[in-house]
């Protein structure tokens, strides 16, 4: 699989993904990926209904669960469907087995609830993801996560 990091990122003020090149995710979608992969790409497309039905076809036999569930909960987010998106999370959450995936599934966690404009409690799972990431030597993932963090308290801040 080639390096797909400038096709889409994750911008700071909404900690939202944004796709960077369209076309060039359309083209891998075509040319071929990994299952996990596709699920991401289709849903970061706004092909969300595509990426739900692919996404939990590959839950009975994903390796992947962890990784599926917080993709397939990211799509719940983005239909307002906070609840289910939560049971997702907290599944995954249950499947974290080392200080990292925890620290992961946080971050996940703390997007969903800024998303839901609960700036307080996002700004508790960033700290916590931070710190997990930071006690585990994942030094950028943990700076990530303080960024998030201070952008919550920012939101919560202006009320």
């Amino acid at each position: 699989m080639e390096d797909t990091s400038e096709l889409w990122r994750t911008n700071p003020a909404t900690l939202r993904d944004e796709v960077i090149d369209r076309e060039a995710l359309e083209n891998i979608l075509v040319t071929g990926c990994s299952p996990l992969e596709r699920v991401r790409f289709l849903a970061l497309l706004n092909r969300e209904t595509e990426a739900f039905q692919e996404g939990f076809q590959l839950l009975a036999d994903t390796p992947h669960r962890r990784e599926l569930l917080l993709l397939l909960a990211q799509v719940l987010q983005r239909r307002y469907r906070w609840h289910e998106a939560a049971q997702l999370q907290e599944e995954a959450l249950q499947l974290a087995s080392t200080r990292v995936e925890e620290a992961n599934v946080r971050h996940h966690i703390g997007r969903r609830l800024f998303d839901e404009a609960r700036y307080r409690d996002a700004a508790a799972e960033f700290q916590w993801a931070s710190d997990l990431y930071r006690v585990s030597g994942e030094h950028q993932a943990a700076e990530r996560s303080t960024q998030a963090m201070q952008r919550s308290r920012q939101l919560q801040a202006r009320g």
